[in-house]
């Protein structure tokens, strides 16, 4: 990290330094994780770490009066001492593979850092710009949300060179009502976005009245016919169109294209394939789970699936509102019209028809009574259903 000096965490809260530290090379809130001159700042119950913190060698404890605010705070203070290009990426869905896929086309080429996992709310954006060393050249980071006025809040901290919005889709419904609003709070990012920026967008009606509103700005639309003009290591449709999202920006950036192969670590509990018996295929993708990402899944084990018996643990997808039955009903129908045979996980989880259990575990002990040698099996649902043990069950 770029070093942040001790005299200006201490308007943040309760400071307790080394007496050798002047400044912090570091910001985490895992007491676990820390490193010789990091600043450990408490989060919640973080106080009752301070001491082990210190322990293992951090310059300084920072007990905030509020820990938002302060981590906030502190990656401004960074990100302005910080001459790397930043890309924020948001989106209904996609965001995070997007950026698992740009930051392998990036750092062959320049000294590139990007969020963990999905660390993309009001702690891990703070904790991905504190990241920043002096070297850094691109900064990639990703912004979630879970109801109007985040992504603004967010966008306004990162004052990226670069947004991304992967697409505009039926979720936080619970929270944000209609899918207009799900337009709006992602074009909050279109709106914050500082004079010569560039934002990359797909071709969305609903976003299309806060890009008129923007004459100051670039807009790049993304090709979802295009080509890729090098291969992957992966096949999944909606990774393509995810890739092409990824190559649009990489333009933008005027970076070298791949060549040859294009290999992509994903995200834990994306896109990880693994081996079952009798040339069986586990496919888990069992992170999170909206209508649209849903169905991107199910079509993605049809085809890899081809004229294997196709199994699916299906999670319910949360926060989708009144419409949840029938966003539910929708994706029973899918399933059933491609022939697989589907494993519901939680109440609204009964509409997909099939057979339903109520519980995660009890998923994994039915599907390993029904596992065949050479079925392909698909692991999706909601964070909240807790999926990995199914998944974790097949493969330990």
């Amino acid at each position: 990290m770029i070093p942040v000096e001790l005299d200006l965490l201490e308007p943040l809260g309760r400071l307790i330094d080394r007496p050798w530290a002047d400044a912090v090379t570091g910001v985490q809130i895992d007491s676990r994780r820390i490193s010789e001159g990091d600043l450990f700042v408490a989060v919640s119950s973080g106080s009752d770490f301070v001491e082990h913190a210190i322990a293992r060698g951090a310059a300084a404890a920072l007990v905030p009066e509020d820990a938002h605010a302060a981590l906030a705070a502190i990656a401004a203070v960074v990100r302005a001492r910080s001459s790397a290009r930043v890309v924020a990426i948001t989106g209904s869905t996609g965001k995070t593979s997007t950026k698992d896929i740009l930051f392998a086309m990036c750092a062959p080429h320049v000294r590139t850092i990007a969020n963990e996992g999905n660390y993309n709310n009001e702690l891990g954006v703070p904790l991905t710009l504190c990241r920043l060393e002096p070297d850094t050249e691109l900064c990639i980071t990703e912004l979630g949300m879970r109801g109007l006025g985040q992504i603004a809040t967010l966008a306004a901290l990162v004052q990226p060179e670069i947004g991304v919005i992967t697409n505009v889709g039926p979720v936080h419904l619970e929270l944000v009502e209609t899918i207009e609003n799900v337009a709006r709070a992602k074009a909050e990012l279109i709106d914050e976005l500082p004079p010569g920026s560039t934002i990359v967008v797909p071709e969305e009606p609903l976003l299309e009245p806060y890009l008129r509103r923007r004459d100051d700005i670039r807009v790049e639309r993304v090709d979802t016919a295009r080509e890729l003009p090098f291969a992957t290591s992966y096949s999944s449709a909606h990774q393509v169109v995810n890739t092409r999202t990824a190559l649009a920006v990489v333009e933008v950036l005027g970076l070298p294209l791949p060549e040859g192969e294009l290999h992509v670590e994903f995200s834990k509990l994306r896109e990880e394939e693994r081996p079952l018996p009798g040339d069986g295929l586990l496919l888990n993708d069992c992170y999170n789970a909206n209508p649209v990402s849903m169905r991107a899944a199910l079509m993605h084990l049809d085809a890899r699936a081809g004229a294997r018996r196709r199994l699916a643990v299906l999670g319910e997808m949360a926060e989708l509102g009144v419409e949840a039955p029938a966003y539910h009903t929708e994706i029973g129908e899918l399933a059933q019209s491609i022939g697989v045979q589907v494993i519901g996980v939680g109440e609204l989880a009964r509409a997909y028809g099939g057979e339903w259990v109520a519980t995660a575990t009890e998923a994994a002990e039915r599907l390993e009574a029904e596992l065949r040698p050479g079925d392909v099996v698909l692991v999706k649902g909601s964070r909240s259903v807790g999926l990995e043990v199914v998944a974790e069950n097949l493969t330990v």
